[in-house]
């Protein structure tokens, strides 16, 4: 597990799935990613637009007011971490870009077709998610005649896509989405075959903290309540190969990490 990266969530929303409206002002939101990096988050996902199902969108002048600020701010406190944007709209990827961003992180995998080539131009790295349908639609169709074969081919047809755009292959990182268009089995095969995702020769992120699976595998209804199902997700996804954990609560994330690592048996 050397190498692995552990990407704190920094949502600037009033509206997100457990933490809305808790870092929504930009100075919370500012204290909280430097609190984070503190904690051993080594990058800082900032995003404005809610993507928990049944999310309504914002326009991109008010997503971009929301993060621009946050990420300007944090990149030049933390020169020696990444800052990241979560976001499907190119006109605030350049934004945040140019506030000082170094990755931006597409949950719709380059729905926007102008996506590929902003980040291209900034020479960013690019996380590409796998969504089916759009966060009020997503989880109205969950079933797949192949779920990893899909998954697997959507994911390459982006890809592809990037490419074009000229963004080489070690700056796309994939992301299978977990709780984004999946049943809860579905996850749980996700995190599993992380492998998978990594024999194309891209990093892989995965996120699954306090996500809904987690809720119906341990009976745990409100989100703020799945650290211990979230901590056993994220050492599972480690386990298997993940470069990057992408969690809420990142200092607990570390230390489950750092006992596991000194732990676990090898050979």
């Amino acid at each position: 597990m050397d190498g692995l990266v552990i990407a704190g969530i920094l949502n600037v929303t009033p509206d997100s799935f457990s933490d809305g409206g808790q870092y929504a002002g930009t100075q919370r939101a500012i204290e909280r990613g430097l609190q984070m990096a503190g904690e051993g988050a080594t990058w800082i996902d900032v995003g404005g637009e809610s993507t928990r199902p049944g999310a309504q969108s914002v326009t991109p002048e008010e997503e971009a007011e929301r993060v621009v600020p946050v990420v300007q701010t944090l990149a030049h406190a933390l020169p020696r971490h990444v800052v990241s944007v979560d976001t499907s709209k190119a006109s605030v990827a350049r934004r945040a870009l140019e506030a000082g961003a170094r990755v931006i992180n597409d949950v719709t995998g380059l729905e926007d077709p102008d996506m590929a080539t902003v980040v291209a131009h900034y020479e960013a790295d690019l996380v590409i998610m796998h969504m089916r349908g759009t966060p009020r639609s997503m989880q109205s169709n969950t079933d797949y005649n192949d779920l990893l074969g899909e998954i697997e081919e959507a994911l390459m047809a982006k890809v592809a896509l990037a490419r074009e755009a000229g963004i080489p292959a070690h700056r796309v990182i994939l992301d299978p989405g977990i709780g984004f268009g999946k049943a809860p089995k579905d996850n749980v095969t996700l995190i599993q075959q992380v492998q998978r995702w990594k024999a194309h020769g891209h990093r892989v992120m995965i996120g699954a903290s306090r996500k809904s699976f987690l809720g119906q595998l341990t009976g745990v209804s409100d989100p703020k309540k799945r650290l211990a199902g979230s901590l056993g997700a994220a050492l599972a996804a480690a386990e298997n190969g993940a470069d990057i954990l992408r969690v809420h609560d990142v200092k607990e994330t570390r230390d489950a990490l750092t006992v596991f690592q000194a732990c676990r048996r090898t050979g």
